[in-house]
């Protein structure tokens, strides 16, 4: 296909001439130079191998089996998922590569500047969600590592219980998050570092889990066969019902695990060496890992049945029992030491580089990526994680329709109306182009507003329930319909809009 083949080859640009003092910039925000771009295929694909092998990953495919999926539909629903979601991903991605923009700067092409903090507060709200969340699994983890090493570790407070937790665990918490904070002061380099180190280190380590598993059950035959004893009964449905009242939701929800990644992917394809280094990378990293990964959650978890009786799930209540039972406790340690090193991985690049950029784009002259790193994680103790954790499934069908609202928006307006070519220097201006009514382009944000309640009108009207299981799809599909029937003649009507360089 010529046009794919045409965004694959358009080359990296580069600003002739530095950004001139301006309100709606700094240092952080500015677009990459030609001589940043530096990340390889291999960076962008060790980047989304640390995201993707992290302890929601492993537990993944519980749910859907829980609910009624054989272990095989359940990884095929990921994997689709995945592929759906790669979509966006690559188109947004593209904007990042072609002109070095963090998305917060990219929104702006769409809806305005000042009215691109709506969809990038969005998406920064849900990042300090995951922060907190993926910070108390990581706190948990090295929790039983120090109640391990060390025997009075427990017996620190007292034993008193503070909301269902005692002050050990909030310790523990409370380290991790400085772990966390060590690497958004250290900056975006430190992160590809991160990374691409801890990449190989973790796919061996599943590798070896998965060895594990079979080895001690005899073999991987064994495990698949009792794989399949591992999901609940569903009651017989009709195919239509099925799919809509069932493989629906399921889908919806793994096309919104990365939703939000969709969005603010320009945030590190703004380093990339070229179009194809990010989509191939990308592509690599996500499609074989997250599966892989999974899947080792459910080989691991069918073997638990055989071993103890039991379906253990959450690796880190499995790597507690095993260190308890181990002969020698430093086995358990290095196992959760790993957990530990997968979840700040994750962390730092999926739920602190969007909310530090979105929240610099506020107030560029005083805050930076290092400053909105640090609210952001402030943000994510504040959220008392522990008890969000109980619902986070939740989270992923009812904030993904929000998030395909403003991905339909966006890829509209950059690739059908703009296609690919924007004014970078007037992204920076506040009297530019890109300012519409006051900074705010009104028929953006009734694209996106038009989406969400497309997906909300299923929650209202039962017979149109399926908009709302299909959240990201309809919203999507609804956003992007209504902002090109607004903005077609306004965007496609001679003007300032131009490629630079």
């Amino acid at each position: 296909m010529s046009w794919l083949s045409r965004l694959l080859d358009e080359p990296p640009i580069e600003l002739e001439h530095p950004l001139p003092p301006g309100e709606l910039h700094n240092a952080d925000l500015a677009p990459t130079t030609l001589a940043d771009r530096t990340w390889s295929r291999w960076n962008i694909a060790a980047l989304w191998v640390g995201m993707s092998v992290c302890i929601p990953t492993y537990m993944l495919a519980s749910s859907m089996i829980l609910a009624g999926m054989s272990w095989r539909m359940a990884i095929a629903t990921i994997i689709l998922g995945n592929a759906i979601v790669l979509i966006p991903l690559a188109l947004n991605g593209h904007a990042g590569t072609k002109y070095g923009i963090p998305f917060p700067a990219m929104a702006r092409a769409a809806y305005g500047t000042r009215g691109a903090h709506v969809p990038s507060l969005l998406r920064s709200v849900v990042a300090c969600g995951w922060f907190g969340i993926q910070t108390w699994i990581g706190g948990t983890a090295l929790h039983v590592i120090l109640a391990t090493l060390w025997p009075g570790w427990d017996s620190i407070g007292g034993g008193v219980a503070f909301m269902g937790h005692t002050t050990p665990e909030y310790l523990a918490f409370l380290v991790f998050w400085a772990m966390n904070v060590y690497f958004v002061w250290a900056g975006t380099e430190s992160i590809r570092w991160l990374e691409t180190a801890a990449a190989p280190f973790l796919l061996i380590v599943g590798l070896a889990l998965l060895a594990w598993a079979a080895s001690a059950v005899g073999g991987i035959g064994v495990i698949l066969e009792r794989s399949d004893q591992l999901a609940a009964t569903s009651e017989e449905t009709s195919t239509l019902a099925w799919f809509f009242g069932f493989f629906m939701p399921w889908l919806t929800a793994m096309v919104g695990y990365w939703a939000t990644l969709s969005l603010n992917i320009p945030d590190f394809t703004r380093y990339a060496r070229s179009q194809r280094d990010q989509v191939y990378g990308q592509a690599i990293g996500l499609l074989t890992t997250m599966p892989l990964f999974a899947f080792i959650g459910v080989a691991v978890t069918a073997a638990t049945v055989i071993l103890f009786g039991e379906a253990i799930w959450n690796p880190v209540d499995l790597l507690a029992r095993l260190t308890a039972d181990a002969a020698s406790p430093l086995l358990g340690v290095g196992a959760m030491a790993v957990l530990a090193i997968a979840t700040l991985s994750t962390n730092i690049a999926a739920n602190v580089v969007a909310p530090a950029n979105s929240l610099s784009a506020l107030m560029p002259r005083r805050i930076s990526f290092r400053t909105g790193g640090l609210l952001a994680a402030l943000a994510g103790i504040l959220i008392m994680p522990w008890r969000l954790l109980e619902a986070y499934q939740g989270w992923l069908i009812s904030y993904s329709g929000l998030l395909g609202a403003v991905g339909g928006v966006m890829i509209c307006d950059y690739l059908v109306l703009r296609r690919t070519k924007l004014d970078v220097e007037g992204l920076y201006k506040s009297d530019g182009p890109y300012h519409y009514a006051n900074g705010v382009n009104y028929a953006a944000m009734t694209a996106t507003a038009a989406g969400i309640l497309t997906a909300l009108v299923g929650l209202w009207v039962p017979s149109l329930y399926a908009l709302f299981e299909g959240a990201w799809f309809s919203a999507a599909f609804v956003s992007c319909t209504v902002y090109w029937l607004m903005m077609r003649d306004t965007i496609a009507s001679p003007g300032p809009i131009q490629e630079e360089g």
